[in-house]
């Protein structure tokens, strides 16, 4: 299935602004107050989960831990990605001080609830300073086997090859900036495929060529087009996750910044396929760079 009742999230410890992420994420600002910073963070994080879990949606949270420092671990989907064969996949990042996310801690409680098959492990090419950050650098059509990805610093295109020889997915690899020609450092930011429809700011993709690929390759999928603006995509409303609930309700998920950001006429489109569910994400969005999708890694793998 395209979409998954199980998430992961990480409760930040010592949530801040990264300078070593912030080299090329348009989209973090620094506060000065980060004390403050923290516990926002935190308010905003228990909020959207309890949102999450009333919603029907299973949620586990862990805790992260004071040491080692890692900012950014309330965005654990670029580090991780879990498959409904069993597959752990864990991913080259980066940030330096991101790579400590990765701790046992985290795939051992995963562990206790859902089968982990087997694990793939392309943390060796950071040796190399090349990265592929999970399902930020890529986003999943996970039913048709196709993976779309920008091509960017934290998204290199051996190693997404590499990843789709190992799990069979098709890529479809393009160029995206935002308004000042930057390119823009993940994926997820201006695209959300979900199991009938596909949000994407279009704009972004320049190259006539590639996105005229990337229309066709979402219609033969099956799926609609719903556009967005470069001002839409600046506010987040690329960066969705559609999950559902136990009673297999389809719910798209993001930040309040994102909703309001979507005229009434693409929120009146979106919910003839789903129910939306939006929390206030502003100090995390921020800050993180990042937004609702990123705080989410969807877990398919079975249960045990």
């Amino acid at each position: 299935m395209q979409t998954t009742n199980h998430l992961l999230m990480i409760r930040p410890v010592r949530f801040g602004y990264n300078a070593e992420t912030a080299v090329n994420n348009a989209f973090q600002v620094a506060d000065a107050d980060q004390q403050r910073v923290q516990q926002q963070a935190i308010a905003e994080f228990d909020a959207f989960v309890e949102k999450l879990r009333n919603a029907g949606v299973d949620v586990t949270v862990i805790q992260d831990t004071e040491t080692p420092h890692t900012p950014d671990s309330v965005f654990p989907n670029n580090w991780v990605s879990f498959h409904d064969d069993g597959t752990v996949v864990l991913y080259p990042m980066f940030a330096e001080n991101r790579r400590q996310e990765r701790k046992p801690h985290v795939l051992e409680t995963v562990a206790t609830t859902f089968n982990m098959a087997q694990q793939i492990d392309l943390t060796h090419y950071e040796k190399q300073s090349l990265f592929l950050e999970g399902t930020g650098s890529m986003v999943l059509d996970r039913e048709n086997r196709i993976t779309y990805a920008c091509l960017a610093p934290r998204t290199d295109r051996g190693v997404l090859q590499d990843f789709c020889d190992r799990l069979q997915y098709k890529p479809v690899v393009f160029t995206a900036v935002d308004q000042h020609h930057q390119p823009i450092y993940h994926t997820n930011v201006m695209m959300c495929v979900a199991d009938q429809y596909v949000v994407i700011c279009l704009d972004s993709i320049t190259n006539h060529i590639e996105q005229n690929e990337v229309v066709k390759t979402i219609e033969a999928s099956g799926k609609q087009v719903i556009p967005i603006s470069w001002e839409q995509m600046n506010h987040f409303a690329g960066n969705m996750l559609q999950v559902h609930n136990a009673a297999g309700e389809k719910i798209l998920v993001m930040s309040s910044q994102a909703y309001e950001a979507l005229t009434d006429a693409q929120r009146q489109q979106l919910e003839s396929y789903n129910r939306i569910l939006h929390s206030s994400l502003q100090t995390i969005e921020s800050n993180g760079g990042g937004s609702a999708r990123c705080m989410m890694a969807e877990v398919h793998l079975p249960l045990q």
